[in-house]
């Protein structure tokens, strides 16, 4: 015992120790002490006979605490210094349940609790609790203040900065540095319409003037997302974006960024007053056609000064800030194919006609006021940047596009700038495709002479390395500033007689059914076909299913009958069999569309796609006229599925951009990714029997001296389209020309007739596109080595080598007499398709169809409506022909 410990008292005759002993030997009236029990009976109060003295000592309780501090384990030891079963010596350890804190030794933190056991020991006290959540609110005071003080308000001059995006050729000389510049100027609030200011805030924060510049509830749904992986999310109040806006140098989507954008909303909420906060907001935010700020926007989509803005501007304006790549009425396809003008033209209406209601909602607007404003306003040029004059635009619109479609890059991306972005184009084929178009178009051309046929004559065109898939060149048309859509990446032409070679390809890898076999057994039973095969050439032929079948719609009965161009018929009567390279070579009509039924239209079809062509520029799969083009692809498309055949089968994508670097170094890096769309037996065959085109076919005007070319001309519907597809070993190429009303002002845009245009009675693909592809070939090949298409090895069977007879009209089928070819006045119309059609499968009755009157060098007069196709076929903007499948990709 320590000798600074007061002794109490000893009893006489021995003290407690010698009572115990006394008392060890008798149980007369005592119970046992409880088991681990470190004193006496008596200690406890069992014992009879205790003495005063002993209950002094503090009793139950006061004795189980001394025996703990004294080291106490189940049992006292029964012998001082033994250390055995029965104890252990004062203060060694014991067996018992450990030793509890002292309470009479203070801590900070009285956790586990003193003086508690079991379950009490764990649970903190009440000052425990309060005092760690006194001490959490203030560190987050203290964070929060330190936050506060570090932020700075933003400057609203420094705002809305940006680098430029260097764009390269493909000989790595600069093109163009674009896309970073800053359209801005700032104004005062008095420069500001109110009825923007109430736009701004009906729509996006309808208590501005009240609220502390925050949104808790956004705010936390934003970390959420964040803290998830999700996407990000803008600022929930006006203040929170000036802020977001204000900080476009760093937009690093992290959860450090976003409190430290909400420490200075908190700041600027409460030392900027609102109207600074709105000029602040209104002048720095994008409106898309790279205006940042009011006076920008209402300069570039108005041509006006901002305070000349009226209510009905007012909105739209505010529905850009939504982001105009989707309501610009002029349209985004480069960025996004759904982004075509119509498409964004609804969604703009929409959402401005919503705010208007809001605006009156809120009562910002009166009802009179409002209601004269139900049509959006007159939406003007959206192109100002005359670096982006001639073909410079396109180029830079492709490139944008094909990093943003394949690639991690995003437009917000781009839009910051710094990328440097070496594109695959070739500076001298893109000036020589562009003066070919240009002095055919110039030559011939001439729209105040013949203001009739001449007028909205539209080219486009591409050329794509077959060894490679790299595009060369394009003419996306007359001036990236004046004509905004690249007549190159998306037309909505037909593309007629060039798509027979893929009907060709699908004889030939798949092979043709047998006629005799059940649908599902004949999709396998099949016979690739040979180049000599022998099909029929008449003209007004009867179109039969792969089974013999009259191939019948409700519109035609008695059958669809197949018109040739210029309703001749080809082959040596009665049966006019003519085999299939004569027939490519005069672009019969009437063989081909049999042969694809023979196959398969569902064949054709994936065809067509193997070779590159993307599955929604395709028409309806089955009505007959598939075969002959009514499809819509673009003309880089063409000239990368007309490489597939110059490369023997091995197909690769078209693209634009072969590296893209940054501060951080190489970003991106474009690999060659080839697969065999075909056999080098299939493709080299097809290619043999394009060379047949040209070398003496309706192909003759692209030759050129001394070097082997395939190629195929095509004519469409009334004359409203005209192409030449055509390649050598190097490269392949394709021109299309058409007639297109690009007023703005028209709401139901359409193709044109060409009868007349360039004082010519019809258009063909073998007049000014094959003369624009020759004059280009000739100059791009110029210093290219001499190379010649490999050998193709004989390939198929020879079918209906033995003439078969035509089918025999039903007694109730009348024959109709050859119309003449229309006149340039003419208009040549066909009965439109119904919805549906007799036939004999369900399969065949997917498509309606009606008689294909003619047109040149395979044209198709009558087409599937919009609904039964992938596209319309018939409206540019609607078109689906893009180099990332949609109208502008």
């Amino acid at each position: 015992m320590s000798e600074h410990r007061r002794k109490p008292p000893q009893p006489q005759g021995g003290g407690r120790a010698a009572a115990r002993r006394g008392q060890s030997g008798s149980s007369s009236g005592r119970r046992a002490a409880p088991r681990g029990a470190t004193g006496s009976p008596a200690d406890y109060g069992l014992g009879q006979g205790s003495t005063d003295e002993e209950r002094s000592y503090g009793g139950r309780a006061e004795a189980r605490r001394a025996a703990q501090r004294s080291g106490g384990g189940r049992r006292r030891a029964a012998e001082p210094g033994r250390g055995g079963r029965r104890g252990a010596p004062p203060g060694g350890p014991g067996r018992g349940r450990g030793r509890a804190p002292d309470p009479g030794r203070k801590r900070l933190i009285d956790y586990p609790r003193a003086g508690k056991y079991g379950v009490a020991r764990w649970v903190p006290s009440w000052k425990l609790v309060a005092g760690l959540f006194i001490g959490f609110l203030g560190s987050l005071v203290a964070v929060a203040g330190i936050g506060y003080a570090m932020v700075s308000v933003p400057n609203e001059a420094d705002t809305a900065t940006a680098q430029n995006n260097v764009f390269y050729w493909s000989d790595k000389s600069e093109m163009v540095a674009t896309g970073g510049e800053t359209n801005r100027q700032i104004v005062n609030l008095s420069q500001i319409p109110k009825a923007m200011q109430y736009a701004v805030i009906s729509q996006e924060n309808k208590t501005f003037y009240t609220d502390s510049g925050i949104d808790p509830k956004g705010i936390a749904r934003a970390v959420f997302n964040m803290a998830r992986g999700g996407e990000t999310q803008g600022g929930s109040t006006i203040t929170q974006q000036y802020v977001k806006n204000a900080r476009l140098d760093d937009q690093s989507q992290t959860i450090t960024r976003k409190f430290k954008e909400i420490f200075i909303s908190i700041k600027v909420g409460a030392t900027v007053s609102k109207d600074k906060i709105m000029q602040g907001y209104l002048n720095s935010a994008y409106y898309g056609r790279n205006a940042y700020g009011i006076q920008a926007a209402a300069r570039a989509y108005f041509n006006k000064d901002s305070v000349k803005l009226n209510p009905g501007e007012c909105a739209f304006l505010a529905a850009m800030l939504k982001g105009a790549t989707y309501y610009d009425p002029a349209g985004a396809t480069s960025i996004d194919p759904a982004a075509t003008p119509q498409n964004n033209s609804r969604r703009a209406l929409r959402q401005m006609q919503n705010t208007l209601d809001k605006m009156v909602q809120y009562h910002h607007l009166d009802a009179a006021t409002r209601a004269k404003y139900t049509r959006l306003p007159d939406v003007k040029n959206p192109r100002s940047n005359t670096q982006l004059a001639g073909q410079v635009g396109y180029l830079v619109d492709l490139a944008k596009a094909y990093l943003i479609n394949n690639t991690n890059i995003t437009a917000n991306d781009l839009q910051r700038g710094g990328y440097s972005i070496y594109t695959t184009f070739d500076k001298k084929k893109v000036k020589e495709l562009e003066a070919s178009v240009k002095n055919v178009q110039k030559t011939n051309i001439k729209p105040k002479q013949r203001p009739n046929t001449d007028t909205h004559v539209q080219f486009g065109g591409a050329s794509v390395d077959p060894t490679t898939g790299a595009i060369k060149a394009i003419y996306g048309g007359e001036d990236a500033t004046k004509h905004f859509t690249n007549n190159a990446d998306v037309t909505g032409a037909q593309v007629g007689s060039t798509f027979k070679p893929f009907v060709l390809a699908a004889a030939m890898k798949w092979g043709v059914r047998d006629s005799s076999l059940g649908p599902e057994q004949a999709q396998d039973e099949r016979t690739p076909v040979s180049p000599k095969s022998l099909y029929s050439g008449k003209n007004k032929l009867k179109i039969l299913d792969y089974d013999k079948t009259v191939w019948r719609s409700e519109k035609e009965p008695d059958g669809w009958r197949q018109t040739n161009d210029g309703n001749e018929s080809y082959g040596s009567p009665p049966k006019y069999q003519i085999d299939l390279r004569e027939a490519m070579r005069e672009s019969v009509n009437s063989a081909y569309v049999q042969l694809g039924m023979d196959v398969g239209l569902d064949k054709v079809k994936e065809a067509a796609m193997d070779a590159g062509l993307k599955e929604n520029s395709l028409a309806g799969t089955s009505y007959p006229s598939f075969s002959i083009g009514i499809s819509d692809p673009s003309a880089i498309r063409m000239a990368g599925a007309y490489a597939t055949f110059a490369a023997s089968g091995e197909q690769r994508d078209p693209f634009s951009v072969t590296k893209v670097e940054s501060k951080d170094g190489t970003i991106y890096t474009h690999e060659d990714k080839p697969h065999e769309a075909f056999t080098p037996k299939v493709a080299d065959n097809v290619t043999d029997v394009l060379k047949t085109v040209v070398d003496k076919g309706t192909g003759t005007a692209a030759q050129l001296p001394g070097r082997q070319v395939a190629g195929k001309t095509g004519t469409t519907d009334g004359n409203k389209s005209a192409w030449f597809v055509g390649y050598t070993p190097q490269l392949s190429t394709s021109i299309t020309m058409f007639r297109y009303n690009d007023d703005e002002s028209e709401k139901n845009r359409t193709f044109l007739e060409m009868y007349g245009t360039g004082g010519q009675k019809k258009i063909h693909g073998a007049s000014f596109p094959a003369e624009i592809w020759h004059d280009y070939m000739a100059e791009a090949l110029k210093n290219e080595p001499v190379k010649d298409f490999p050998t193709p090895e004989p390939i198929g069977t020879i079918v209906n080598a033995a003439p078969s007879p035509t089918a025999v009209p039903t007694p109730s089928a009348t024959l109709t007499s050859p119309s003449p070819s229309p006149t340039p006045s003419e208009t040549l119309t066909s009965p439109s398709p119904s919805p549906s059609q007799s036939c004999k499968f369900s399969w065949q009755c997917t498509d309606t169809g009606g008689t294909d009157t003619g047109g040149t060098d395979g044209g198709v007069t009558s087409s599937p409506t919009a609904t039964e196709t992938s596209g319309t076929g018939n409206s540019r903007g609607n078109g689906n022909g893009g180099l990332f499948g949609g109208p502008a990709g």
